[in-house]
């Protein structure tokens, strides 16, 4: 029974816990316009509110949150590692700074991209269940055959059935080239426009929800657009069925497929969507995670 007190009077304890709660408030928020998003990146046409209306005409409104029990009973935990991973790293990477001052922004940089490298090894099979699931309508087809949807412990059961562990791990590649440079960057735009917008928060911590807010969509939409036509080449690659009878070979095979057959436009398809999520997804994450920080930090009597 002392375990929790303890845990979450240390430092580990701390940032693990905030970091799960921004992870949890960013999933809810934003799932349903994820969903619309990944609709986008599989199909040949169709803008984003031609998606939803057509997914809750044929579907109806749920429709928008399948498969997010998958991404829900790992986020805590993958957004808390995250979290933590990047506050230890940063301070690693930049030793010469004091640890009564803020990292500096070479170490958030290369923290971030840390994290978001060893990150992708959850997240992969996670995301990968959840575009199965988004991109199946009310039937699931395989093999000519028809079966309804069970939900993602049955899609992880067919996955390991027909492919194994290569198969619920496609797209892991695309994933670590996707999440290592956009987390570098997302974590280094958060803690250069908190600081722009309230000087001197880094080491107070008392920026305002406003800041809170602005910085945490800003780092959401940069680091989306940074990374966007790598996660485009890595929805396609985990919306195959099985490896054996999938349409791309691969990262490079299916980018210069996707471009051949629908133009460069096909990389950006959806990207609005993305943005516009990000923004506000990341300033729900970042706000729940710093709220969380002061109210644990404040009940252990501690500072930042």
């Amino acid at each position: 029974m002392d375990f929790w007190p303890e845990f979450l009077a240390s430092c580990w304890g701390k940032e693990f816990v905030a970091g799960g709660f921004g992870g949890i408030a960013g999933l809810i928020s934003g799932y349903p316009l994820d969903s619309i998003r990944v609709r986008q990146q599989n199909s040949k046409s169709g803008s984003a509110f031609n998606v939803f209306r057509h997914v809750v005409a044929t579907e109806g409104p749920l429709s928008l949150y399948r498969g997010m029990a998958a991404p829900l009973a790992s986020v805590t935990f993958q957004n808390a590692m995250v979290f933590q991973i990047y506050v230890s790293l940063s301070r690693t990477f930049d030793r010469n700074t004091p640890a009564s001052d803020p990292p500096s922004y070479k170490g958030v940089a290369l923290g971030g991209t840390a994290a978001g490298a060893i990150q992708s090894l959850i997240i992969s099979p996670v995301e990968l269940v959840k575009i199965q699931l988004q991109l199946q309508s009310k039937k699931h087809y395989h093999n000519n055959q028809t079966t309804n949807l069970k939900g993602p412990i049955d899609v992880t059961r067919r996955i390991f059935r027909h492919e194994g562990w290569i198969g619920i791990y496609r797209g892991l590649t695309v994933t670590v080239l996707r999440d290592a440079h956009s987390h570098g960057l997302y974590f280094w735009v958060y803690e250069y426009t908190r600081e722009f917008l309230h000087p001197g928060c880094r080491k107070n911590g008392q920026e305002s929800f406003q800041t809170m807010l602005i910085a945490g969509g800003l780092a959401g939409a940069v680091s989306w657009i940074s990374c966007y036509p790598l996660d485009v080449v890595k929805t396609r690659l985990q919306a195959q069925s099985e490896s054996k009878s999938a349409k791309y070979r691969g990262i490079v095979d299916c980018f210069r497929r996707s471009v051949r057959e629908e133009g460069h436009g096909v990389l950006w398809r959806g990207v609005g969507t993305a943005v516009g999520r990000a923004f506000l997804v990341n300033g729900a994450i970042f706000t729940a995670y710093e709220t969380a920080l002061r109210f644990l930090c404040s009940n252990n009597g501690n500072d930042r």
